[in-house]
C-alpha cells in the first residue's frame, strides 16, 4: 500500500507567499491570533485559505520530483556512469535514469 504525504502549510508560510515582506506574530496557527506589525497590510482569511490550498496542491502535483530525486544515483555516481558510458560506449547513465522515471512518471 503506498502512503501520500500531505504537507500542513501554515499561516506564515501563506502569508509570507502572498508578502515576502509581511511581519507578523501568530499564536496557535489561528487567524484571530493575528498580530500584524507595523507597515504590514492585512490579508484576509480568505486569501490566506486560498494561497494555503494553492500551495498545498503545488505541493502535492511535485511528489513524483521528490520520489525521484530520492532514488536518482548521487550525482557522484551518475558522472561515473557518463565518464564509462563514453569510454565503453554503453547507456548505463541514461538507462539509470529512464528507470527511475519510469517508476515515478510525470502526471
Amino acid at each position: 500500500m503506498e502512503y501520500r504525504v500531505i504537507k500542513k502549510i501554515g499561516l506564515v508560510e501563506a502569508i509570507l507567499a502572498i508578502n515576502p515582506k509581511a511581519q507578523v506574530n501568530i499564536h496557535n496557527e489561528n487567524y484571530d491570533t493575528i498580530d500584524w506589525n507595523a507597515g504590514t497590510a492585512k490579508i484576509t482569511k480568505a486569501d490566506i485559505d486560498a494561497k494555503i490550498l494553492e500551495l498545498e496542491a503545488e505541493w502535492t502535483a511535485q511528489e513524483y520530483a521528490r520520489k525521484r530525486q530520492a532514488e536518482y544515483p548521487s550525482v557522484g555516481d551518475q558522472l561515473d556512469m557518463l565518464m564509462k558510458d563514453m569510454k565503453n560506449n554503453t547507456t548505463t547513465h541514461r538507462e539509470s535514469c529512464e528507470a527511475v522515471k519510469a517508476q515515478f512518471p510525470k502526471p
